[in-house]
């Protein structure tokens, strides 16, 4: 085998991922408390190195499951991080993903085993080498393709209320809006559908409960092209 690059330095190459999850009316980000070097009691995301014969995407995935237990989840590529002094035990360049998950299916277990916690992302740590940057880049990306996606469904139940939805989208974007007009819109959007239940968790009356109709969404986008 011919050495091409044997000239050439070698660095370690890693992946990061920015883990959404959305409660009670707020975004949080699941955390690591880290037990060991460097950073060792410091807070940082979950991350790893990309193994031998794996792909950057596939490494993101690997590291997203051995942390929750959950596969097929939505993640985007939000950027590469690779200033020279970024990580104090090697140079490390490392490709950052965000992940949307319902941090109602997660395995808990897998979590505890990590050290890790949800946090609420109004309050968050101060967070190792450059994991705060990743973090805003992909919550502006997040919000970015959440207005031309449907992205934030991935943070939902299946069936969720309108309030539920209104509260989601809020965080997402950082601002309030109208009741009245908010709903206006649910109600001109034909993949969000009405279901005949009811949440009744919240009162007597309870709330109509909606779902996403993400095989007729992905119909349309079928037929557009």
């Amino acid at each position: 085998m011919f050495e091409y690059y044997s000239h050439h330095p070698r660095f370690y190459v890693a992946v990061d991922c920015i883990i959404f999850g959305f409660s009670q009316g707020e975004l949080s980000l699941l955390l690591l408390k880290r037990k060991f070097e460097p950073g060792q009691g410091e807070w940082s995301l979950m991350g790893g190195f990309v193994q031998e014969g794996e792909s950057v995407d596939d490494a993101a995935k690997r590291v997203l499951t051995e942390l929750t237990g959950l596969n097929d989840v939505y993640m985007e590529q939000v950027g590469v991080f690779g200033e020279v002094d970024r990580d104090p035990g090697e140079r490390v360049i490392s490709t950052a993903y965000y992940a949307l998950i319902n941090i109602n299916e997660y395995d808990r277990q897998l979590v505890e085993e990590h050290n890790a916690y949800w946090m609420k992302i109004d309050e968050l740590p101060t967070l190792l080498f450059d994991h705060q940057e990743m973090v805003v880049k992909a919550r502006q990306l997040m919000k970015t393709q959440s207005a031309t996606m449907p992205i934030g469904f991935n943070l939902l139940p299946e069936l969720f209320t309108l309030t539920q939805l209104q509260n989601l989208y809020e965080a997402i974007n950082g601002n309030t809006v109208d009741k009245r007009n908010f709903r206006k819109r649910v109600a001109e959007n034909p993949f969000i559908v009405k279901t005949p239940l009811v949440d009744k968790s919240g009162s007597r009356r309870g709330a109509s409960l909606y779902k996403f109709n993400e095989e007729d969404y992905k119909k349309s986008l079928k037929f557009k092209l």
